[in-house]
């Protein structure tokens, strides 16, 4: 399964809270061109993975996508352009 560091959490909690104040929307996974993993806002589905944090659905990984990330790690790294996420296969 998906690994969130905390790190990881509070990005995702922060950027969210930018884009949005509605509880029922969260960051989602989504697979693009290529098989590309990319982040949309959304709404919970009944069969999504859910990663809380302090209160907030800070991501959602639907079926279509638990497989791509298995074994994979979500944290966060420093560049020239500021905090951004790293995904990193175990």
């Amino acid at each position: 399964m998906l690994t969130v560091t905390d790190d990881a959490k509070e990005y995702l909690k922060e950027l969210l809270l930018d884009h949005t104040d509605d509880p029922d929307f969260g960051v989602r996974l989504a697979l693009g061109a290529s098989n590309k993993i990319g982040l949309v806002f959304d709404r919970e589905t009944p069969d999504d993975y859910v990663v809380e944090h302090e209160g907030c659905k800070v991501l959602l990984v639907g079926d279509e996508v638990a497989e791509v990330v298995a074994g994979v790690t979500l944290d966060t790294e420093d560049s020239p352009d500021g905090r951004k996420l790293r995904i990193s296969r175990e």
